[in-house]
């Protein structure tokens, strides 16, 4: 589902989020992706959703050229994906449920059918009992749980979580995992990045980067050439 072929990130002169990244994903894969803050895990993902695009090689998610891609196929490459971020962005001038319906009336479904959906989506977090809450009424665990809900009630493809446990406790950084763990169960491709080794648990393969490059293995903050389990 996802190709990165000798790719880099390049920002200034000698610069670098990513250097030379050759990584293939297949599809309904659970991935973490390690490494300390500024590893590049970050800039990786942001260029699956275009975000961010190449300075060199090439990437193709499911099929498209990301770094061909023009401003108009851009809701359509999104429209696959659930982008879950350390920041959730949640509108607070609007209850759980109009948070998590938006996505949804804004690519033209009925109310009718945006709120069945996103009750759905709540209940799968654990969360449709407040439903009728705002934002700052909930813990920083409960809101990054409806930033899942949001992110996957268009039933995407692909799940991008960036850092989704940073700043949370460790009952909170739990349920967290296991509601994205949960949609990896029936088949959607999750991409998860932690600096956190304890949460390095449950997934088909760790990726490990430093200073943008894959490395072989990471233990207390240090890069080591150790073979890594999938």
């Amino acid at each position: 589902m996802i190709e990165f072929t000798r790719v880099s990130k390049q920002y200034a002169r000698e610069v670098y989020a990513l250097r030379d990244i050759t990584l293939s994903v297949r599809k309904g894969e659970l991935i973490f992706l390690a490494g300390p803050s500024g590893a590049g895990k970050s800039t990786l993902l942001k260029m699956i959703a275009a975000i961010e695009r190449p300075t060199a090689g090439k990437l193709a998610v499911n099929g498209t050229d990301i770094g061909g891609l023009k401003a108009s196929g851009l809701p359509y490459l999104r429209r696959n994906l659930g982008l879950i971020f350390q920041q959730q962005k949640l509108l607070l001038d609007r209850n759980l449920l109009s948070n998590v319906m938006l996505p949804l009336i804004v690519t033209g479904s009925s109310r009718q059918d945006a709120e069945r959906r996103a009750r759905a989506a709540l209940d799968k977090v654990d969360l449709l009992g407040k439903a009728m809450c705002e934002p700052m009424e909930l813990s920083g665990g409960e809101q990054q749980r409806v930033a899942i809900a949001r992110a996957i009630v268009n039933r995407p493809q692909i799940i991008l979580a960036d850092e989704p446990t940073a700043n949370l406790d460790r009952a909170n950084a739990n349920k967290v995992l296991a509601a994205l763990k949960s949609f990896h169960g029936v088949g959607v491709t999750c991409l998860i990045s932690t600096h956190d080794e304890q949460f390095l648990t449950g997934a088909d393969r760790i990726i490990y980067l430093d200073r943008g490059r894959i490395v072989d293995g990471w233990h207390n903050g240090v890069a080591n050439p150790v073979e890594v389990s999938p």
